[in-house]
């Protein structure tokens, strides 16, 4: 059967399911750029470290940047050839906001793991 949310699938009598936070890149990036600012091909190296992805697109990276700086988030400038990016204050508050959601998603996972785990 296709179709059903891409988080999971069915392949070959087995189950594969991808327990994903959506849109996570956007935390990881503004905490690596609040860690220190840097250029593109820098947070395309250590993003990986934090996603979990085996590596991230360039092209969609880049447009996030631009996104987040057109929204202030982010701010950039050139350096050596570069465009150098930093997380701005108001990026500072968003990634805050960020992680307290994720705690607050964390707790939730919890609660789940710990009831699955009384049932078997």
């Amino acid at each position: 059967m296709r179709g059903g949310p891409r988080a999971r699938r069915h392949h070959r009598g087995r189950w594969h399911v991808l327990a994903r936070v959506e849109r996570f890149t956007e935390p990881a990036l503004l905490l690596l750029l609040r860690e220190r600012p840097t250029h593109g091909y820098d947070l395309l190296d250590r993003l990986p470290e934090l996603t979990g992805e085996a590596r991230v697109e360039m092209g969609n990276l880049y447009r996030l940047l631009r996104a987040l700086e057109e929204e202030g988030l982010v701010s950039s400038e050139w350096d050596d050839g570069k465009r150098t990016y930093a997380i701005t204050e108001r990026g500072s508050d968003l990634l805050d906001q960020w992680a307290e959601a994720l705690r607050s998603a964390q707790q939730r996972t919890q609660r789940f793991l710990d009831r699955h785990a009384e049932g078997r």
